[in-house]
This record gives C-alpha cells, sequence and structure tokens, in this order.
C-alpha cells in the first residue's frame, strides 16, 4: 500500500515548544522597547530653512558681513540694492545697472549714517560701479578670501533684507562664464512698414518688461529711439542690442496722433522672455541684468534683486565674492573675487593717488 503524501499533522509536544520560543523572544525584546528612543516628531517650520535657529549658528559672521555692507537707496528712502564696502574712507562696490543715475541715490550704512555718493568708475563689462561715500570715515571694509578654492555643496552666508541681516545656503554649481543675449524692452512690433515710412508700430507688450514700466501701451508708434529716428523693426532691435541691462533711453512716440515721450530702463533679453512665455518664477523677482558675466560663482542662498551688490562670504568669514544677479527663485550669481578684485582695487588707488597737476608748457 502506498505510502500518504500528505504531511503529518504537528505533534501537541512541539506545537508546546514553538509557543514558548516565541514567548521567551518577546519577554528578551520588552527592555529594548522600553528604552527606545521616541518616534521624532517632524522640524518645526521654523528649523526648515533660515529660521532663528538655524541662522544663530551664523550670528557671529555678522560684523564679518552685515558690518561690510550698506544700502542703496532712493531720496524716499525705498531700496534700490546693497553695496559692499571695500574702503574705511569710504569706496563701495554696487551693482551698476541697478544705479544707472548713482546721483540721484544716497548710501546708508549699518551704524545709521548715510551720504550722498560720488561716483569714481563704472565697469560695465562687470556691472559694477566703483563709488565712494562723500564724507565718511571709519568704515568696516570687507575680508576678502579666494574663491576658486570653493567645492560644491559647500556653505557660504550672504547679507540680506538690504543688508540688515543674514542668509545661508551652498554653493550649487561648478565656476563657469555666462554668456549674454543683450538687452530689450519687452515689445513686440509690427514688421510691415508705415505707410509714410516714419516710424514703427507696438503690437504687443511684455507683462513687467522695461517697456510697459515706461508707461508704452499696444499701437503706440516708435518714432526715435535714443535720438535715432526708426522706420523699420530691425533699426530698433539695432539700437537697442547695442546697449547693456541697466541703461536708459529716451523714446519719442505717437499715440493716438499726439507726441509724447518716455525713459525706458533696459532689461536683459532672457529676463524679458522668461516673464513673457510664462517661465519667470522668481517670487520675487529676477535682477535686470542676469546675464554677460565674465565669470559666476553660482549660489542658492535666498536673496531679492535688492540684496545684489552685497558680499558673500564662507562660514570661516572671508567674503569670497558680490552678488551681481538673482536669475530665478533658486539661482544667485556672485562675481568671484578673483573676477574683480585686482582690476577694483587699481581704481581704487587711481582715486586715492590721483596725477599730480603740471604746468602747461
Amino acid at each position: 500500500m502506498p505510502a500518504d503524501p500528505r504531511p503529518a499533522a504537528p505533534h501537541a509536544v512541539d506545537l508546546w515548544l514553538f509557543g514558548l520560543r516565541q514567548c521567551a523572544f518577546f519577554f528578551f525584546l520588552i527592555p529594548f522597547l522600553l528604552h527606545a528612543d521616541p518616534p521624532r516628531l517632524p522640524l518645526p517650520q521654523e528649523d526648515r530653512t533660515n529660521g532663528k535657529h538655524t541662522l544663530a549658528a551664523v550670528e557671529r559672521l555678522k560684523p564679518l558681513t552685515v558690518a561690510c555692507a550698506a544700502r542703496i537707496e532712493s531720496p524716499l528712502g525705498r531700496s534700490i540694492c546693497t553695496a559692499t564696502i571695500v574702503g574705511e574712507d569710504g569706496y563701495v562696490l554696487i551693482k551698476a545697472s541697478e544705479v544707472p543715475e548713482l546721483h540721484k541715490t544716497r548710501i546708508k550704512f549699518s551704524d545709521g549714517r548715510t551720504a550722498d555718493l560720488r561716483e569714481v568708475h563704472r565697469e560695465t563689462r562687470l556691472d559694477l560701479v566703483l563709488a565712494q561715500a562723500v564724507g565718511i570715515t571709519g568704515l568696516r571694509a570687507v575680508s576678502f578670501g579666494g574663491a576658486h578654492s570653493l567645492g560644491l555643496g559647500q556653505w557660504l552666508c550672504s547679507v540680506a533684507d538690504a543688508g540688515k541681516d543674514t542668509r545661508i545656503g551652498i554653493v550649487s554649481a561648478k565656476f563657469r562664464r555666462i554668456p549674454g543675449e543683450g538687452a530689450a524692452m519687452g515689445i513686440r512690433m509690427d514688421v510691415k512698414a508705415s505707410k509714410d515710412g516714419k516710424g514703427v508700430r507696438i503690437v504687443g507688450i511684455a507683462s513687467e518688461s522695461p517697456a510697459e514700466a515706461a508707461g508704452l501701451q499696444e499701437d503706440d508708434v516708435l518714432l526715435t529711439i535714443a535720438g535715432e529716428k526708426v522706420a523699420a523693426v530691425d533699426r530698433v532691435y539695432d539700437i537697442v542690442k547695442k546697449r547693456q541691462p541697466g541703461e536708459i533711453i529716451d523714446i519719442h512716440y505717437l499715440r493716438k496722433d499726439k507726441e509724447e515721450s518716455c525713459r525706458v530702463r533696459l532689461a536683459s533679453r532672457t529676463k524679458v522672455m522668461n516673464n513673457w512665455e510664462g517661465e519667470d518664477f522668481a517670487n520675487g523677482g529676477i535682477s535686470l541684468r542676469s546675464d554677460n558675466f565674465p565669470e559666476v560663482l553660482q549660489h542658492d542662498i535666498p536673496l531679492l534683486p535688492t540684496d545684489m551688490g552685497g558680499p558673500v562670504a564662507t562660514l570661516e568669514g572671508k567674503v569670497v565674492g558680490i552678488n551681481i544677479a538673482r536669475v530665478d527663485r533658486v539661482t544667485t550669481f556672485a562675481l568671484p573675487l578673483e573676477a574683480f578684485w585686482t582690476e577694483a582695487q587699481l581704481w581704487i588707488k587711481a582715486d586715492r593717488h590721483p596725477p599730480k597737476a603740471v604746468l602747461a608748457q
């Protein structure tokens, strides 16, 4: 008779031994369960970003950053941008495209003093202007350190809130050149020549563009730009692209047969196009000039366009660059020390020690 293929039922003794082992294992775990760490609660909102507990770790850096920065403001006290102090006798570096008319601004220091500004040297290639606060001495200048030794993910600290506070972030990309795409007003034009050959009609205005800010509207007819007559679309492009973002140009135009004029402050073509195509997710705006830099240090410190021009430093307190452009909500470009400081020292030296006057022969 063949054997039964079904497994034999477990014996009562085997079941008793199995239960005993399970109980022993449970009692063995009890001491560990009693002493286990309680489950961690989620981080409070204050600790998830640049909150007070996070920034407490860099509080000691304030004398090396905030005290070395100043606020550039309008005569009515509106923040325009930030300045980095590079000389105890009032020399500062500022983002040039934000202050095309420097004489119409003033500077306010962290100790409460204010002063007029004297323009010393404007370097369009770097988007920097060297200026001096009139009648101000005893300032704390930044202590510079090399930037090229920084690696991806390295912590950085920067001034924010118009030079009043600090924020931290990391190096988020490799050093590189940022090519430029030229300046733009933010208008679309009728490619067909006007019947009388005088002027170019506007058929579209970009949102938050220089043209919109200046008050231009659809159906306005451009007559002259920067003093030059325009009768074709290509001519408008040629005049504008020769200029840098931040420059101000005078425009004369017709509106309902009445000639009017305005001043347009140009922006980077990349900024204008991002706005036009609905891709500007900046949440606070981006800089007028955000490209055409010989080299940049990219980081993710949460800043605003008004914070551009301020110093960015390592957590050891060495300033490694100057913030030069807010590009989008997670990207800021800074000019690394190596890109500007050798030249800037020559500008300062030439201004402090100008050539002596000599008698004409």
